[in-house]
């Protein structure tokens, strides 16, 4: 049995219905009854589990083989991270009481680097759960495709992609949610012992003009992407309701300098199958 948190998200949602097709038991981690009805239905067990109730994920883990760890989004936390800290410090209390046999924690590219930036949440649950059992795997992925959802309709619309990713034809590596969910599935059905961390990258890398040119090609029309000015960004984020910016501008930057990257030595090096315009096409498919 694995017990997966985040079962409903992009990422959680494919190892649940791949440990399933290849016939594992799965306990669907879930913060209440109406969430885990899905799940239900394919046989799965339920546990109703909130990520920062230490005492309810010990229960949702228990007698697990494997467990499938990520943190909810938090893309505008308090300046000092507390909300995701005491996530990570639940997780850990769960985690300690009831040593599975492994776990997979969905990590980020560039948690090593030590230079403040919203990805640093994620460096402190790798250094807060490294210890908490035998075998633990922290995957790290590069930037997610599908974050161009939000792109879909000005694209459309108006033929024109805002990128904070600058310079327009810098390609970074961005890898689908897909090929995650696989890593991630066959890691929990791997056998190692000690702390392992692999980085996970797609089949090459992209840059925001490559975004639009296959948003182009898709949608049969011209597709421009244009640069979101550097000095506009706080002011932006805050109108756009964002009471702490800066954590997300250091992101930005960190991608954009190069030192939110990939460690590379002492990590497993991964390249996931699926490409940029077969998620596009599905992100397009969702929008209408």
């Amino acid at each position: 049995m694995f017990a997966i948190t985040g079962i409903n998200g992009q990422v959680g949602s494919v190892v649940g219905r791949m440990l399933l097709a290849r016939g594992q038991g799965v306990r669907a981690i879930v913060r209440s009854p109406e969430k885990g009805s899905a799940w239900r239905q394919r046989h799965c067990d339920v546990a109703i589990a909130d990520i920062g109730d230490p005492a309810a994920l010990a229960k949702a883990f228990d007698s697990a083989e494997g467990v499938f760890v990520l943190l909810p989004p938090s893309f505008d936390p308090t300046p000092d991270f507390k909300e995701s800290k005491q996530w990570v410090d639940a997780l850990r209390l769960a985690l300690q009481k009831t040593r599975p046999a492994k776990v997979v924690c969905l990590s980020t590219v560039g948690a090593q680097s030590r230079q403040p930036n919203l990805l640093r949440q994620l460096s402190y649950m790798e250094q807060k759960l490294g210890d908490v059992t035998d075998a633990i795997a922290f995957l790290r992925p590069a930037w997610f495709m599908e974050n161009s959802a939000g792109d879909i309709s000005s694209a459309r619309d108006r033929g024109v992609i805002d990128s904070f990713l600058q310079p327009l034809h810098q390609a970074i590596p961005m890898v689908a949610t897909a090929d995650i969910g696989q890593v991630a599935t066959e890691l929990l059905l791997d056998s190692w012992s000690g702390q392992r961390i692999v980085e996970l990258q797609g089949p090459q890398k992209i840059s925001p003009e490559m975004i639009a040119a296959a948003l182009g090609k898709l949608l049969g029309r011209e597709v421009a992407a244009r640069a979101v000015p550097r000095g506009d960004w706080q002011s932006l984020f805050l109108t756009q309701g964002m009471n702490n910016p800066l954590p997300r501008i250091q992101m930005l930057d960190g991608f954009n300098q190069g030192w939110l990257t990939f460690q590379e030595t002492g990590a497993e090096q991964r390249t996931g199958h699926v490409n940029l315009e077969t998620v596009l096409r599905g992100l397009i498919d969702q929008a209408h």
